[in-house]
């Protein structure tokens, strides 16, 4: 397999399409050929982050300390958020691809915001737009409707004026749902399927020559990196590690042992996937969590207490690489990834059951250095809280039951 590498223009790969959903009810959109300097003063302000929530007919943009409305943007539709990873960008996957949110996180040294939320006309054209990775400076944009490949220099999305910035794109073979990451020498590694199955994963080096393959993953899905560059795939019999030019199957403890999401920090040879041992299991909520040691190339299987369980958007990495959940029974419990062990619990949230379909509104979590956010469907509240001190710091009643969620560090 070897995949053909093109740059393009942003001119050329991206489209100019101006969606109806595009406008903001808080105001004018900013220009972004309007954008201030943000190598001077801007520099030298303290971040200030903001948070994404969608809901039904919208998304709302949050001040990420204080949980101000900052803007509340009409879209159609079930959308999907991810930070784009320069710390003010955020893609929403819309029918023509992902369309870039301005969340305007521009400051000054007051800590003054210079900009509104908007969800402007750039669109990374993309047929069915998947997965979003940030790694090494890159983000990467997966097409599921193609299996193409998109990249951009993940900085030089704050220099757009306007245009997106220039991309190379990895033709793919057969569509699938998948996912590619670009490790920091140009390594590239692709997830390789069909329509009607996935099967493994294929790393092509940066001169387009095939470095490994394997096709010992079923179902693969799910992609994470770990410390040294360590990037982990989910199979529906364990994951795949690939390490330095290689790739190692790790066997999970049961027959079925799907890990389908990875929870990773670059900074941790731990990497967390959610765990299913039962296919026949009804319904979203998992009960058990699997940690994947990338160095010694091992998984254990860890079973959460009873009425600890989540789904896919309650669990994420904390400031310390601790693993923190976000569990049906309304606490945000923190893990030691070395040991498996619950070692703290807070309360945020009512006791919630699991979505009918994994689209819909439940408990999600994210989070940005200190802080974890949290969304509360039932009650259509956002709750920022404090990891080191189990804090409720702030709250806030939004539009509607919130969704999706994406955060920027500002």
């Amino acid at each position: 397999m070897r995949p053909r590498r093109h740059a393009l223009a942003a001119t050329v790969a991206t489209s100019a399409l101006l969606l109806t959903a595009c406008g903001s009810s808080s105001g004018p959109a900013a220009d972004a050929s309007a954008a201030p300097d943000t190598t001077s003063s801007a520099t030298a302000a303290t971040a200030t982050p903001r948070v994404a929530v969608t809901y039904d007919g919208g998304i709302v943009v949050l001040d990420g300390t204080t949980l101000e409305v900052e803007g509340d943007l009409p879209i159609e539709g079930f959308t999907r958020l991810n930070p784009a990873g320069d710390g003010r960008h955020a893609l929403v996957t819309v029918p023509a691809g992902f369309q870039v949110l301005d969340l305007g996180t521009w400051t000054d040294d007051s800590g003054s915001h210079l900009a509104e939320p908007d969800l402007n006309d750039l669109v990374f054209e993309a047929d069915t737009a998947g997965h979003v990775v940030r790694h090494g400076g890159k983000t990467v944009l997966y097409a599921d409707g193609t299996s193409d490949t998109t990249i951009f220099t993940t900085a030089d999305l704050l220099d757009t004026k306007g245009s997106l910035p220039d991309t190379e794109v990895i033709e793919g073979e057969d569509a699938h749902h998948g996912v590619s990451i670009v490790l920091e020498d140009g390594t590239f590694l692709t997830t390789v399927g069909n329509a009607e199955s996935r099967s493994g994963i294929a790393v092509i080096d940066a001169d387009g020559n095939e470095v490994a393959t394997s096709d010992e993953c079923p179902s693969v899905h799910g992609e994470g990196t770990a410390m040294n560059e360590v990037v982990v795939f989910g199979c529906s019999d364990g994951a795949l590690v690939y390490d330095g030019g290689e790739i190692t199957k790790i066997t999970a403890p049961d027959e079925f042992g799907r890990m389908g999401n990875a929870y990773v920090s670059e900074t941790s040879p731990i990497i967390a996937g959610d765990y299913k041992s039962d296919p026949d299991l009804e319904g979203y909520l998992l009960h058990q969590l699997t940690l994947i040691d990338t160095e010694t190339k091992t998984m254990d299987v860890v079973d959460l207490p009873d009425g600890v369980e989540y789904t896919f958007r309650d669990v994420a990495r904390g400031p310390a690489d601790e693993i923190l959940i976000l569990a049906s029974d309304g606490a945000l419990h923190s893990m030691d990834p070395g040991t498996g062990e619950i070692t703290g619990s807070t309360p945020v949230v009512d006791a919630w059951d699991g979505p009918v379909e994994w689209q819909d509104p439940h408990p999600a979590l994210t989070v940005v250095d200190g802080t974890a956010f949290v969304t509360d469907p039932a009650s259509k509240k956002l709750h920022a809280v404090d990891i080191a001190t189990g804090e409720i710091t702030s709250s806030k009643e939004l539009p509607g039951a919130p969704v999706e969620m994406a955060a920027v560090t500002g």
